[in-house]
């Protein structure tokens, strides 16, 4: 036992290499951190070869970026360089523990919460627990990476080893070649997984998103009010959505039962994005521009309407008005609504009308209905007329007929969330009311082998995901609409101008949908 000890002692007196010091500890976080991500993995592939190497992958990619950065932050930076990677180490297993413990990922959102948490809420989590996993995963390894005695070696043991790690990345890029649309598809979870690379590159984005909402919008020129007359307007951004799938578009099946009752108006649309960021944007601006100009509900509230949001969905521009409100406020709101789908954003959609004090009142309603590629998770049971459905997320191995079935679904399923607005607006007495619905963008479904959407620009992009609806209701006929041949993301905001009598030296009255 004594000469075990001598040997290990010995052991630890002998300057170690780089190479295996950066080994050791890429390793090890390979081994000690990324069991949460090799779990969702391993959940999420299918059976077979392709599963195999995307997880053999993943493993490699790690190993291989860690073994790269440690040697490019220790073999120059000698012991700054190591106190650097002791604290990533101590703050992985921080992180792990919150992972673990509360089933967290390290996303944008989640940063920012750490960001804004006080100390005394902060308290609350401390525990024995906590302690030793933290002792245990980041007190000791930091240690042995603070008191191993290393030898940095030649320069030349710098560029060989990143040498070496650059080509086993593109490698492994090129192996998974055709396993990128299900990691792209996964993306968002395994990148929060990934110790240091979540928190480090989910901080940056942070700071950077804080950045983007606090910089200065250019204004746009002030409105002025043509009538006093009270009216709400409710915009409604779908998602993934493409005209080919709506009946009311002469899809052959009965994707709109419930609208082509409700006597709504039609056009036919072109997305001018196919990414839900830029479109969003796109829906939301004045024309077709490079800046940060003042967006549709940022210069309503200041001009003096009362704006709601209500989302589900994420992308759109920084927000400046005081009624936001996402799926877990409205939740918590109305504890009796079901938050699991986007019918939460109806929740209490009445009251928040007749509560308005304003003569003037938007609340834009941002859906997540038909965002694949899990379709057949967006919409209750009770919706799903078209069986059977695709229930994988291996697009590309999906029986493609169940995954139209899926996605026809959750057309049917915004039929009912925009009849049931319609609803609503319906039983508003004292105030004239409209609805315009339009997507973001449409989706392809397997057309040409492509799926999703987002891949390519607008102008290159295949109809699936360019062609979406614009649908239009109004509760009287006080406002005829035009014919129109065409119409786009950028009649909504003069159009919704139009319908709340606003004007202003940039309104365009050729792009309002209202004569």
């Amino acid at each position: 036992m004594e000469n075990k000890i001598g040997v290990i002692k010995e052991w630890f007196k002998r300057p170690l290499s780089i190479v295996w010091f950066c080994g050791i500890i890429s390793l090890f976080t390979l081994v000690a951190y990324h069991k949460p991500l090799f779990d969702y993995v391993t959940e999420n592939v299918e059976s077979g070869i392709s599963g195999v190497v995307i997880t053999v992958s993943f493993a490699l990619l790690i190993l291989l970026f860690n073994f790269m950065f440690a040697m490019l932050i220790i073999k120059p930076l000698k012991m700054v360089g190591r106190v650097i990677v002791a604290i990533s180490l101590l703050a992985n297993g921080v992180a792990l523990y919150f992972i673990k413990t509360y089933e967290v990922l390290l996303t944008r959102d989640v940063m920012g919460n750490l960001f804004n948490t006080r100390v005394s809420e902060a308290s609350g989590f401390v525990s024995a627990d906590m302690f030793l996993f933290i002792i245990l995963f980041g007190i000791i390894p930091a240690l042995y990476v603070l008191c191993r005695k290393v030898d940095y070696g030649k320069g030349r043991t710098m560029t060989k080893g990143v040498g070496f790690s650059l080509l086993g990345i593109v490698a492994l890029a090129v192996v998974n070649i055709n396993n990128v649309l299900w990691i792209d598809r996964n993306a968002t979870k395994i990148g929060a997984l990934i110790l240091p690379w979540s928190y480090i590159a989910n901080t940056a984005r942070h700071l950077h998103h804080q950045k983007m909402i606090n910089r200065e919008e250019i204004p746009l020129p002030d409105a002025t009010f043509t009538s006093d007359e009270p009216s709400v307007m409710v915009l409604v951004i779908g998602e993934s959505a493409r005209r080919e799938n709506f009946s009311l578009y002469g899809y052959e099946r009965e994707t709109n039962p419930l609208l082509k009752s409700d006597s709504v108006k039609t056009y036919i649309a072109n997305a001018s994005a196919t990414s839900t960021t830029q479109a969003v944007k796109a829906i939301l601006d004045h024309k077709r521009v490079k800046g940060l100009y003042e967006i549709l509900p940022n210069y309503m509230y200041r001009n003096g309407v009362d704006v709601v949001w209500r989302t589900t969905n994420w992308g759109e521009p920084p927000l400046h008005i005081e009624k936001y409100r996402n799926a877990s406020k409205l939740k918590a709101q109305y504890p009796d609504a079901d938050g699991k789908y986007d019918g939460i954003l109806l929740a209490g959609l009445r009251e928040e009308i007749e509560a308005s004090v304003n003569d003037k009142l938007l609340i834009v309603i941002h859906t997540s209905t038909s965002h694949g590629p899990t379709y057949n998770k967006k919409y209750p049971t009770e919706f799903e007329t078209f069986t059977p459905v695709c229930t994988t997320v291996e697009m590309a191995k999906a029986d493609r007929a169940e995954l139209i079935n899926a996605y026809d679904n959750t057309i049917l399923y915004t039929d009912y969330l925009l009849h049931s607005i319609i609803d609503v607006l319906r039983g508003v007495d004292d105030r004239k009311c409209a609805m315009i619905y339009i997507s973001d963008h449409g989706e392809s479904l397997g057309e040409g082998n492509i799926y999703m959407h987002g891949m390519v620009a607008a102008s290159m992009a295949p109809k699936e995901q360019t062609e979406i609806p614009f649908i239009v209701w109004q509760g009287d006929d006080s406002r005829h609409l035009k014919e129109l041949d065409e119409v786009g993301h950028y009649h909504i905001f003069h159009s919704v101008m139009d319908y709340l009598d606003m004007d202003s030296e940039f309104y365009n009255e050729e792009f309002s949908v209202f004569e």
